[in-house]
């Protein structure tokens, strides 16, 4: 079988990568990689070392022909590619992001690919109440106040119209709750808290009162189980939605015990929006305050579906993949051979 990962060397694409090539221990031969990413990775290292590799940016109209021969001959591809910084330019995210996306589709069609596994997000659903589980069937139609969100429903009505206008291809796409892991700590420090707060981050922090909205409830998953996942799909060529979420669900108790807080402060989320937004606007950290009305309103996911289809179940809880980030983040954790996962204290090239 043929793979074709697109962003191979980011957060997600690294720890598929890390599952295939368990996959191929003791069948030499029987997965044949692709990695297709903006910068090429160290490919003398583990986990890019044995892949094709090309370097194309999949938004640009100039690089369509290097996509296009970058998936010849493939059997399925995994579209993982994504942008989240700088949020303060959205043409360039939306061209990464959006137009990217089309372009994969569209390249993945003339190469005559038998499946498409997409990357979409909880992040794509439309607000719903955070009192019941939601399936898949629920409106992934985004919720307009952030960016990121906006740009996955626009990414699943591509999804959607390439499934309608092409029944012979299997299209996938995975739902996952928040990512997290230990070896991406650094590079998920720089996007969400910026280049300085993530120095002065214990490796177990304890606060002694969190301030949190009562209303601040949404779910994680290990990369690792993520990239169980993606592989399980391309494994049985399964096709639609699937939430990709683990227990339990992290509400602001949950918080509280993972940071070691005696007692939490409830704060409503109104005022959580702008204080992120001012300070964001002052430019102390990166993250815009889309992303506190996308935590408000997305969904508590019901992941039954993947369960049955794919007999997928998770390995990792959620607070453990908290507790892995948190020890990343403050340890300046990251993976050397990728350039975009590279720990915070790595020596600049020539250093």
């Amino acid at each position: 079988m043929r793979i074709a990962i697109v962003g191979a060397s980011g957060n997600a694409g690294t720890a598929l990568l890390r599952n295939l090539q368990g996959q191929l221990s003791g069948k030499p031969g029987s997965l044949q990689l692709r990695g297709i990413s903006r910068r090429l990775p160290d490919t003398s290292q583990a986990p890019y070392a044995g892949v094709e590799w090309h370097t194309l940016d999949v938004g640009l109209e100039r690089d369509r022909p290097l996509l296009e021969a970058a998936l010849d001959g493939v059997d399925s591809v995994v579209h993982l590619a994504w942008q989240l910084q700088p949020n303060r330019d959205l043409d360039q995210l939306y061209r990464t992001n959006v137009t990217g996306t089309r372009n994969v589709l569209e390249a993945a069609r003339k190469a005559g690919v038998k499946q498409i596994v997409c990357a979409s997000s909880v992040g794509a659903y439309s607000k719903a109440p955070k009192d019941r589980r939601t399936d898949e069937s629920w409106p992934a139609k985004g919720i307009a106040g952030s960016h990121y969100s906006r740009h996955k429903a626009a990414q699943e009505e591509l999804l959607d119209n390439f499934a309608a206008t092409e029944p012979g291809i299997a299209v996938a796409r995975l739902r996952p709750a928040l990512i997290f892991w230990r070896e991406p700590g650094s590079e998920i420090g720089r996007y969400f808290l910026g280049p300085v707060i993530p120095r002065f981050l214990p490796r177990r922090p304890w606060l002694p009162i969190l301030p949190a909205p009562d209303n601040l409830i949404f779910q994680a998953v290990h990369g690792e189980d993520v990239a169980d996942a993606y592989w399980r799909v391309i494994d049985q060529r399964a096709s639609g939605a699937f939430n990709i979420a683990a227990e339990p669900v992290l509400t602001p108790q949950e918080l509280a015990r993972i940071v070691r807080a005696r007692r939490i402060l409830p704060i409503p989320m109104g005022l959580l929006h702008k204080i992120v937004g001012l300070t964001w606007r002052l430019r102390l950290q990166p993250t815009d305050s889309g992303w506190i009305d996308m935590a408000a309103g997305a969904p508590v996911m019901d992941t039954g579906r993947a369960r049955r289809v794919l007999g997928w179940e998770p390995k990792i809880s959620s607070v453990q993949a908290v507790l892995d980030v948190l020890d990343g983040m403050g340890a300046g954790k990251g993976v050397h051979p990728s350039p975009a996962l590279k720990p915070r204290n790595a020596a600049r090239p020539g250093a």
